[in-house]
């Protein structure tokens, strides 16, 4: 019963995670069609640009901590809930969470390197990107996140 609940968290988690990408792919393509044509440009040294940047940039470096360290310490009150599958679906919806949050830092932050043409903003995606990565769900990870204990088959 644990492992199917187990197997079947991660395939859902898994499946979140390349949606993820999936939508930073399309903001990417979104954002060069959006600009292709010099339609939509924001100079990154004007106003606007420095302060959608710098909104950004702020956005991204508390994000990150915020959503990996409040995993973290929700995932220790989860270890001590008794019922497992109780457990593992306040898991699911807290590592969903998280792949949401750090996947919405790569899309705007490549919509926003399109948009100001700004070397800072790729980085800034690429960051969100590095994130997602340790998001990466495992069976195993799961596992020994939440102290589970091996079920003999």
């Amino acid at each position: 019963m644990q492992n199917k609940l187990i197997d079947k968290t991660q395939k859902t988690l898994t499946s979140v995670y390349y949606i993820v990408y999936l939508l930073a792919v399309l903001s990417a393509v979104g954002g060069y069609y959006l600009t292709f044509k010099g339609n939509l440009y924001v100079n990154p040294l004007s106003e606007t640009g420095i302060t959608l940047t710098s909104i950004f940039i702020i956005y991204i470096i508390g994000s990150i901590p915020l959503t990996l360290g409040g995993f973290h310490f929700m995932t220790k009150k989860w270890i001590e809930i008794e019922n497992e599958a109780s457990k593992i679906e306040k898991y699911k919806n807290g590592a969903t969470l998280r792949l949401i949050i750090i996947g919405i830092n790569i899309s705007i932050g490549l919509l926003l390197f399109y948009i100001t043409r700004s070397q800072s903003m790729i980085f800034c995606a690429g960051i969100g990107a590095i994130a997602l990565f340790f998001c990466k769900p495992a069976t195993g990870k799961i596992s020994s996140e939440l102290k589970l204990e091996e079920v003999e088959q």
